[in-house]
């Protein structure tokens, strides 16, 4: 039988780690690391987990489509405003994208939330920078293969800002109605959290950094 004395000295040990623990509201206006570097811990992946991997302190994204959804502790992964930025870096002909405000899915391409592009020479026309089929950023990408850039993506109300190595590349207003011509009606702002895509075995995606801020 535990004795009462135990039973407090339990209890005490129970109350300081509650309150040692860090609190969201402790984190707000402050970058916060999502990942470790280490492994993919915090996150979940779909469809083909072999193509995410940790090496040398980056998360390599190589391999069959897939998607790699961030459900860890910070804001319990779910965020309505916020400011989410990662540094990237593409090999040739490699396609990746940013998800944001989505949802884990098991397979499939990410049917909640807008994808903020990756791609510098791969042969889709939509580059690097891009808010894919809202806002795209054609033709030439703002930054080259082989070399580390950082993308910045920051939600406010209805408006999406994606930065490009500190450089605007979409100043983005979601309009009450979406218009007709919209391919996808399903592409609104909501709340959610973020995913890295994996596009095809012939993209090799690097990413670090990766890291969020909550508003105050």
């Amino acid at each position: 039988m535990i004795s009462k004395m135990r039973l407090v000295r339990f209890s005490l040990v129970g109350l300081m780690a509650v309150c040692a623990a860090p609190s969201v509201r402790a984190e707000e206006g402050k970058w916060v690391s999502l990942f470790n570097g280490k492994d993919l811990d915090g996150w979940t992946a779909c469809e083909h987990p072999d193509s995410f991997r940790v090496v040398d302190g980056e998360l390599i994204v190589n391999g069959e489509r897939g998607h790699l959804f961030y459900t860890g502790d910070v804001n319990n992964g779910d965020f309505k405003d916020f400011e989410w930025k990662c540094e990237v870096l593409t090999k040739p002909n490699s396609n990746s994208g940013m998800y944001i405000h989505t949802e884990v899915q098991k397979e499939g391409w990410p049917g909640k939330g807008y994808e903020v592009q990756v791609n510098n020479t791969h042969p889709d026309p939509r580059k690097t920078g891009g808010l894919y089929g809202i806002v795209d950023v054609m033709d030439k990408s703002p930054v080259k293969d082989n070399e580390w850039f950082t993308q910045h993506v920051i939600v406010k109300g209805k408006k999406i800002i994606v930065k490009v190595n500190d450089k605007v590349t979409v100043d983005y207003t979601e309009p009450d109605e979406l218009p007709k011509q919209q391919a996808d009606q399903n592409r609104r702002l909501s709340h959610g959290t973020f995913a890295i895509q994996a596009h095809d075995p012939g993209s090799e995606v690097h990413y670090r950094k990766i890291e969020v801020k909550v508003p105050k």
